[in-house]
């Protein structure tokens, strides 16, 4: 554990787990058209994934909730680094993940990405998400060896006007909407589809 997430778990601001979750390359994102279209079949492990979106509220979390809800299933913690918006308790439990395994750090805008890269780092979490609205190429790039380090799922949600910055990330989707779709823009290990995936939990 690294001494600099100390204080965090001592002001009870991170949980750190006990649970372990078996090795795998992958872990599946609950979208079976997804899953087979990415190398590993899955959210990639020990690296980040970035999900680029237009607008709040277009199914940003809908598309994380089933691997969020695995992780919880095997007792593997999850950690928000200063969400947007707070999490609606009972739609969560809805799509299956157990709250117990869920934490969410609060912090400033300044001190989000400091956080974020200390959570991947430190081996205490599964799977880690961030908001880096306006991260430089630095930054993202610490993200990433932060999630090696530490063997973490690292999620990055972005606005669909950073694709044109360059990504560290080993999985970058587009979320499209009317009709909604996903658009694979990066698979580390292979290459992207040609056509978009319907994404019919957008309408939902």
């Amino acid at each position: 554990m690294s001494a600099i997430l100390q204080p965090l778990i001592e002001n009870g601001r991170l949980w750190r787990g006990q649970g372990t979750a078996p090795r795998r390359d992958a872990l599946p994102t609950g979208f079976d058209a997804l899953d087979g279209v990415l190398p590993g079949g899955g959210w990639p492990q020990a690296a980040l994934s970035e999900i680029l979106f237009p607008a709040d509220g277009v199914g940003e979390m809908r598309l994380l909730l089933p691997a969020l809800a695995t992780l919880g299933r095997e007792g593997c913690p999850v950690v928000l680094v200063a969400p947007p918006y707070l999490p609606f308790p009972a739609a969560w439990i809805a799509a299956g993940v157990d709250l117990r395994f869920l934490q969410i750090v609060q912090t400033g805008e300044h001190d989000a990405m400091w956080a974020a890269e200390q959570c991947l780092r430190s081996a205490a979490c599964a799977a880690v998400l961030c908001w880096p609205r306006q991260a430089d190429t630095a930054t993202l790039r610490r993200l990433q060896l932060a999630a090696e380090t530490g063997q973490t799922i690292g999620f990055l949600l972005r606005p669909t006007a950073t694709a044109a910055q360059a990504s560290m990330a080993a999985v970058r989707i587009g979320i499209e909407t009317g009709p909604a779709r996903l658009r694979v823009l990066k698979c580390r290990g292979g290459n992207p589809p040609a056509q978009a995936i319907a994404f019919a939990a957008l309408a939902a």
